[in-house]
């Protein structure tokens, strides 16, 4: 089940970088930064296993991946400007973001400001929700999407140079490929394990208050 659906995503974000080459990541990633759980883990490694064939170059491809970031943002950011936390508090249940998150979210740019956005962007999971708070504390543009490209680019880049080395890898050294293999089935099971005790959690949060 679990390898199904992550082979379905997997086909999905594979046949839109090879149909539209640096735009598609460049598109991918938008929709994750537009706070769509889409996760870059599997976008830009992609792209890096590419590169280790030939067919991009690794820093076109991170440089693609920062600034898809930068237009999904806008999505994300322009929700929260416009709707404040009232739209979060009334909608953010259906992506599983109660008023904690939304205090949290609060007390990190308080204490970080713009910056915020900066360092967000380094995290994994924060950096695809940090435009809305940004957006709601009216963060002025030019800087937020100057700390979105200057944040997202490095991630692209270490997620995509992962893929390529181990693209190089898994082509040059069958021992890589049997070891991935072997470990699908604890992977799957890890991960739903994981999932679902976030999901429990959270919703069980939400409920309480």
């Amino acid at each position: 089940m679990v390898e199904h659906i992550l082979g379905i995503l997997a086909g999905f974000v594979i046949a839109v970088i090879e149909a539209g080459g640096y735009w598609g990541l460049a598109l991918l990633m938008a929709i994750e930064s537009a706070c769509v759980p889409l996760p870059s883990e599997l976008i830009m490694p992609f792209a890096g296993y590419l590169v280790s064939v030939g067919k991009m170059n690794l820093f076109l491809a991170a440089t693609a991946g920062a600034i898809g970031c930068n237009l999904g943002s806008i999505v994300a950011y322009e929700a929260g400007k416009r709707g404040g936390r009232p739209l979060a508090e009334r909608y953010g249940k259906y992506l599983l973001i109660g008023p904690g998150e939304l205090d949290a979210a609060d007390r990190f740019f308080a204490r970080f400001g713009s910056a915020a956005v900066l360092i967000g962007r380094l995290l994994p999971v924060i950096r695809t929700f940090i435009a809305f708070p940004a957006g709601v504390a009216r963060m002025p543009l030019v800087p937020f999407h100057l700390y979105t490209f200057i944040g997202s680019w490095p991630f692209c880049f270490a997620l995509a140079w992962l893929g390529q080395t181990l693209g190089r890898a898994w082509n040059s050294d069958p021992r890589v490929k049997a070891a991935f293999h072997s470990a699908d089935a604890l992977i799957g099971v890890a991960l739903v394990i994981a999932i679902g005790l976030f999901v429990w959690h959270k919703v069980h949060g939400l409920k309480q208050r």
